[in-house]
């Protein structure tokens, strides 16, 4: 193809046939496309008005309808959102929306999507139109193979920017939407927004920015609590529940207790709030599709139907909250410079989000830990795991550095992946998070425990309390920081952790053993694990025989290099028998412990459709599962790390 074409670019020159090739690329439309207007930082004329109409539960649709004010005759481009703060990738699902009319003056105006931007439409204005009117459904995934579930019979989860055209050529910041809700009968709501009024199922806003707006998502439903976690405080918080049933709202005073005391931490942790309230949103549910999404004065987050009822059996949930608020911080108040677009189609960069979110993976578990919503030994048996994850060993560390998986929201869009372990997907959370302690234990031991990463978290984050307006922040303004809290080469100490792949890359264990524990093997789960195995259905022997699996003995996972990787196996094999007998997880630990310093193999009989296939595993290094051992005679940091702190 490319010798052809180098042949009629030739013959175009010689035969003067460049007429001709100017069609090529040429969209086959009924009019010319007109570029796109480059966002201008100048406000907006008038207030867009966005009506959603919410009670089309049974079907899962939103009626949306929109006033949009124009300034004159002539092409106007609309844009929906695609880069969706909080995701890190162009996902915004413009295939969602459906039925969209425009009209002017009650006539309507026939609209052309731009054939390279198509989340961009494009309509005529005709003359003495001061206002176009757009109208159309959000039509919700009815089931999670459609996308995220957002509206159920007991609940939904309004994301304004899923369901908003706005006008090409302003920052988001310059644009003003005044939002109306109509909601269920007999439903309540929480969110960040002011509302104005409240009647007969109608919540009306206070208008606010586009900016802001689509950062303040709505969580409404038949079943609703709302609890206050700062009784008196200066700037209200607030726990906003939805649930699935009514009675899992109900919550002992020493549960919420708990989160009060996140509330608190937090506080010491900064000294500073970059918010006039803030707004957990906390749907209770098995139905509604999960999510952890941050926001600046709010969080989306859903978590396990025991939650507030019998919170001991929901570990995987357990720093969710912690996680989500650390963001009001790190990420939406001060924000990585090259996040920080003008508007919601401009593109992201996420070269920052080991800062942005390993940062805030990072104290999500320590805050947790401080407000005792976590204990030590949990919060040690989660290090454990995740150094386990990155140690010498890694199989993706060998080829990919830690900085190039920030760009993986943009290139697998979060995707399920075929080989994690070897794909790294997107490890800035966890071998970013343990950067961090790495920092901080550095910070402890150098400066002979008179300052902690705690001292950069005020400096960094815990000034000009109150404004919320976004501070964007580089590399040299966190590596001058860092320095600032304790001399070092910071730059240098970071880059050797995030650019360097194979045996050069710095290990992630340096922090933990700083810390006073080492990464030890056992041949049981740590108490973590276990429980949080449990609760998730899975069974793991990852760090054995490579293989990860449900309860029905489906492999869900197999580790790259493994034992089970060299034997050919991959995910979606049913194992059938192991030694003979009927596959457990039981018979699975039985026959490796076996094995274990013997020249016995491991048979093991699978099954995929219509084929089985027998497997004998040369494999005698026994049950392997990492915790964390302590170190005697060294400073206990990561206890100090994990302390509360009190005033």
């Amino acid at each position: 193809m490319k010798r052809l074409l180098l042949s009629v670019c030739a013959a175009a020159v010689i035969f003067g046939a460049a007429p001709s090739l100017a069609q090529v690329g040429t969209p086959a439309l009924d009019r010319a496309l007109v570029p796109i207007p480059s966002p201008r930082d100048v406000p907006y004329p008038g207030a867009i008005s966005l009506d959603m109409d919410a009670t089309d539960i049974d079907r899962r649709i939103v009626s949306v309808r929109q006033t949009i004010p124009v300034a004159g005759p002539g092409p106007l481009v609309l844009l929906y959102p695609q880069w969706i703060p909080g995701n890190h990738g162009p996902v915004g699902p413009v295939d969602d929306i459906a039925d969209l009319q425009i009209t002017a003056n009650g006539q309507p105006l026939r609209w052309v999507r731009n054939t390279v931007r198509t989340n961009a439409f494009q309509v005529e204005v005709p003359a003495g139109a001061t206002a176009v009117e757009a109208a159309f459904k959000w039509l919700t995934p009815i089931d999670g193979s459609q996308g995220r579930v957002v509206i159920t019979d007991e609940m939904l989860n309004i994301q304004w920017e899923k369901a908003i055209l706005y006008p090409a050529g302003y920052y988001s910041r310059q644009i003003t939407v005044q939002p109306t809700l109509r909601l269920p009968a007999g439903w309540q709501y929480g969110a960040a927004l002011d509302t104005t009024s409240f009647q007969n199922g109608v919540a009306v806003f206070a208008p606010i920015t586009l900016e802001h707006l689509a950062d303040s998502p709505v969580f409404a439903g038949a079943h609703y609590r709302q609890i206050d976690l700062d009784p008196g405080g200066r700037s209200p918080v607030r726990l906003n529940i939805v649930a699935d049933d009514a009675d899992m709202l109900a919550a002992t005073d020493a549960h919420i207790e708990l989160h009060r005391n996140l509330v608190d931490q937090a506080d010491y942790l900064y000294g500073a709030r970059h918010f006039n309230h803030y707004d957990f949103l906390v749907a209770v549910s098995d139905r509604l599709g999960g999510i952890g999404l941050e926001h600046h004065r709010s969080s989306e987050n859903s978590v396990d139907t025991d939650y507030f009822t019998d919170p001991a059996s929901t570990l995987a949930d357990r720093d969710l909250l912690g996680h989500e608020y650390n963001h009001s911080w790190n990420g939406k108040w001060r924000r990585p410079a090259d996040q920080l677009t003008p508007t919601l189609n401009e593109p992201l960069q996420n070269s920052l989000l080991w800062v942005y979110e390993g940062q805030t993976q990072y104290y999500g578990l320590v805050l947790t830990a401080r407000a005792g919503l976590m204990s030590k030994q949990q919060a040690l048996d989660v290090l454990a795991n995740t150094a386990a994850s990155y140690a010498e060993d890694n199989p993706g560390r060998a080829w990919r550095a830690m900085q190039d998986t920030t760009n993986d929201p943009i290139i697998a869009r979060r995707q399920p992946q075929p080989w994690s372990s070897f794909q790294r997907s997107e490890d800035y959370y966890r071998e970013g998070a343990m950067i961090w302690l790495d920092a901080d234990t550095l910070i402890r031991e150098q400066s002979g425990g008179r300052r902690s990463l705690d001292d950069f978290a005020k400096a960094f984050f815990g000034v000009q309390d109150g404004n919320w307006d976004p501070a964007p922040y580089t590399f040299d303004d966190v590596t001058s920081t860092l320095n600032g809290v304790q001399a070092n080469d910071w730059a240098a100490f970071l880059r050797a952790r995030l650019d360097a792949v194979g045996p050069e890359a710095a290990g992630p264990l340096a922090g933990i053993e700083r810390g006073g524990y080492r990464l030890v093997w056992s041949t049981t789960p740590n108490a973590y694990s276990r429980a949080l195995n449990a609760e998730l259905e899975r069974v793991d022997f990852a760090y054995s025989l490579g293989l990860s699996l449900n309860n029905a003995n489906r492999v869900t996972a197999v580790r790259w290099g493994s034992p089970a990787f060299e034997a050919g196996l991959t995910s979606g094999w049913e194992l059938v028998a192991v030694n003979g007998r009927a596959a457990s997880a039981a018979t699975i630990a039985e026959a490796i412990t076996a094995s274990a310093g013997n020249t016995s193999p491991i048979e093991m009989m699978l099954r995929k459709g219509d084929h089985f296939r027998t497997i004998r595993f040369d494999y005698h290094g026994g049950l392997r599962y990492p915790r964390l051992e302590r170190i005697e005679g060294t400073p206990d940091r990561l206890g100090d790390i994990l302390a509360p702190r009190r005033r």
